[in-house]
């Protein structure tokens, strides 16, 4: 590992830890001794990293800070090319143009060789099953996550049984076929799964839900057993 890597691999350990992280930390997950560990990051102060903490006592790095130029591995690459081409194929349209949007602009600040390995990836994404209706609710749907709205949805059950809900979306899950929108349901008063092609009509309300998304996210995780990501 060259002295530029392991100064931005430092960097991301450091953002990856919320609280002080001890200097011994640090040098066994970079595989360095303590004394690099220390001159790497007074390397770091110097160029501009607002780093607190000191040797024994442990570091923390305060948010803001980005270490030029933007560099990546070989592998971040090809997770990058991965995962930027399943969206374009598994998403809805706009998530897919953006997908490739990030593409470019990160190949447009690659140094060549870098920037080759993005155009010769050989991953890539096999065709699966037709997707189920319900792309053109997607982006709202999207949209009333981010601004934590409300939403007025007509909705049909697998039976073709129809009713009217106001829920409050707080995430969307992609699987191979389908789309699901993760909410609070007022009707039912609890967590339901909607899946978007089954929504038959759908409307933003001005009233936002009482409750932080990442606090839903967080409670319907742990009622459903289900990791972080």
């Amino acid at each position: 590992m060259s002295r530029a890597q392991r100064l931005l691999e430092l960097i991301q350990l450091l953002r990856r830890h919320r609280r002080a992280v001890a200097g011994a930390v640090l040098a066994e997950e970079l595989g360095v001794s303590l004394r690099t560990v220390y001159r790497d990051i007074d390397a770091l102060k110097a160029q501009g990293a607002q780093i607190d903490g000191e040797a024994g006592v442990g570091y923390v790095l305060r948010p803001g800070f980005m270490l030029p130029p933007l560099m990546f591995s070989e592998e971040e690459i090809e997770a990058l090319v991965l995962g930027s081409r399943w969206v374009s194929e598994r998403a809805d349209g706009l998530l897919g143009k953006a997908a490739r949007n990030v593409l470019a602009k990160i190949g447009a600040v690659l140094p060549p060789d870098l920037k080759d390995g993005i155009d010769a990836s050989g991953l890539l994404i096999g065709p699966g099953a037709p997707i189920a209706a319900g792309d053109a609710e997607l982006p709202t749907i999207r949209q009333a996550i981010r601004s934590e709205r409300m939403l007025h949805i007509a909705y049909a059950d697998e039976h073709g049984s129809a009713t009217q809900r106001i829920i409050w979306p707080f995430a969307l899950a992609f699987y191979d076929r389908v789309r699901v929108v993760v909410a609070w349901c007022e009707l039912r008063g609890g967590y339901r799964h909607f899946r978007t092609d089954r929504i038959t009509a759908l409307a933003v309300t001005d009233g936002r839900y009482p409750r932080r998304r990442g606090a839903m996210l967080k409670e319907w995780r742990t009622l459903r057993g289900i990791p972080e990501q």
